[in-house]
């Protein structure tokens, strides 16, 4: 199963050989990770502010740059979700010029996901798979399956068994077939590896997952377009495997390179729980490797022991002056809170440790009050609503008669109920 193309190919990041488009992730010879390489000069009459504009509004408007199979006709409306400013969270941590990237509305399943799946399962076409799938900690797993109902593709879902109700739900909806496994996020991975060769599926983040990393291209192309083409000072990103922020890193030297943006130097900060840390680690430590640790967090999105981006995302985080930071499952908590009672958007744990981690980067003084910084919001709230079990304990509260003295003595109540309420912990206190 290949195909070729005269704009991109799969590149070995270590040896440089190259192998065309086939669904590989790694390279036979050196063991190192394959990723897209483009011809960027044959990109650069297609590739224009005036063509991007003339565009979808959705991902596809970047089409010269994504690794899409010649006469490939998207249709799905996936991405080019809203870039906010968020004046009013950026009063609460003491900031003036923070924005929110939030793909917590990203269509079809409320997740940045949506992304990199769509390009995915392009390619899956391409290469004649019947049956597609992932290793996933909930999000991918409802990308996948729903984006494989709408093309007629079967899909085989693996995930960790202790994984949040509402996402096995949005998984089950569409029809997929799922296996819970005994093990974490680093077991499921593995299995999906074996499963992949010996079933000849598509498991878009394991031998399809150059394709799939591109995708996530589109959130860094959406900031720079919406930032009125210009790149921010800072980016603060959640980290699972590490790909995500090293792929915005990647359209902006695109957009560089392409004359679309001016040059200029952009920190990237990652975030993380302190659960599961180990590109946080690294980054603090200085390393230019990984240690491996056990996932223990609510933020199971984000729960990857072993990342397979976690070294290149450690060395380019620090090869920008960037830095990162982990917070507690509290922390993580109040940083959900913290958006949705500032913003008004309802963000999963994930988005909780974006939030957390931004506030404690500005406490900090690494980012500058005044500095236009844009905090990365991956996925929904809705999907993670177990992490705030117990946080609003009037949910089951009595009813009052239809009458309005009832109604003003139950308000007495409440207030009197906030007051004497201990102050919650704020989002990057320690």
């Amino acid at each position: 199963m290949e195909y070729f193309s005269s704009v991109y190919e799969l590149k070995c990041n270590e040896c440089g050989k190259r192998f065309g488009n086939r669904p590989l992730s790694g390279c036979p010879d050196c063991f190192a990770p394959l990723e897209i390489a483009y011809d960027l000069e044959q990109v650069r009459g297609k590739f224009t502010r005036e063509s991007v504009a003339a565009g979808p509004h959705n991902i596809w408007r970047y089409a010269a740059l994504l690794p899409i199979p010649e006469g490939f006709q998207p249709d799905l409306p996936v991405g080019f979700t809203p870039l906010l400013r968020a004046r009013n969270l950026g009063k609460r941590v003491g900031a003036t010029n923070l924005y929110i990237k939030n793909d917590a509305v990203c269509f079809p399943t409320l997740s940045f996901k949506d992304r990199v799946v769509s390009v995915a399962l392009a390619n899956a076409q391409k290469f004649g798979f019947e049956t597609v799938g992932c290793s996933s900690t909930g999000n991918l797993a409802n990308s996948v399956a729903a984006q494989a109902a709408r093309l007629g593709i079967k899909a085989c879902i693996l995930i960790p068994a202790d994984l949040e109700p509402a996402k096995i739900l949005n998984t089950l909806v569409y029809n997929a077939r799922l296996v819970r496994i005994d093990g974490n996020y680093d077991h499921v991975n593995r299995l999906c590896t074996l499963v992949a060769d010996e079933y000849s599926y598509g498991f878009v983040n394991v031998n399809l997952r150059p394709y799939y990393a591109e995708g996530s291209k589109t959130v860094g192309y959406e900031i720079a377009e919406q930032l009125g083409w210009k790149l921010p000072d800072n980016i603060v990103c959640p980290m699972a495997g590490g790909s995500l922020i090293r792929k915005i890193r990647k359209a902006f030297n695109e957009l560089i390179t392409l004359g679309l943006v001016e040059d200029k130097p952009v920190r990237f900060f990652g975030a993380q729980a302190t659960g599961c840390s180990p590109i946080s680690q690294s980054v603090k430590q200085g390393w230019d490797y990984i240690e491996p640790q056990k996932p223990n967090t609510i933020a199971r999105s984000l729960a990857i022991g072993n990342p397979a981006d976690g070294p290149a995302a450690s060395k380019m985080i620090q090869g920008t002056g960037g830095w990162a930071e982990d917070v507690s499952d509290v922390e993580i908590v109040s940083g959900i809170q913290e958006l949705a009672e500032t913003e008004g958007i309802f963000t999963e744990t994930a988005g909780g440790v974006t939030t957390a981690v931004t506030a404690r980067l500005i406490q900090q003084g690494r980012i500058g009050k005044d500095e236009v910084t844009v905090a990365v919001i991956t996925g929904n709230g809705l999907k993670t609503t177990d992490a705030l079990a117990g946080r609003f304990t009037h949910l089951d509260s009595r009813a009052v008669r239809p009458r309005l003295s009832d109604f003003a003595a139950y308000l007495e109540e409440l207030d009197g109920a906030t007051n004497q309420k201990p102050e919650l912990e704020p989002a990057g206190a320690y």
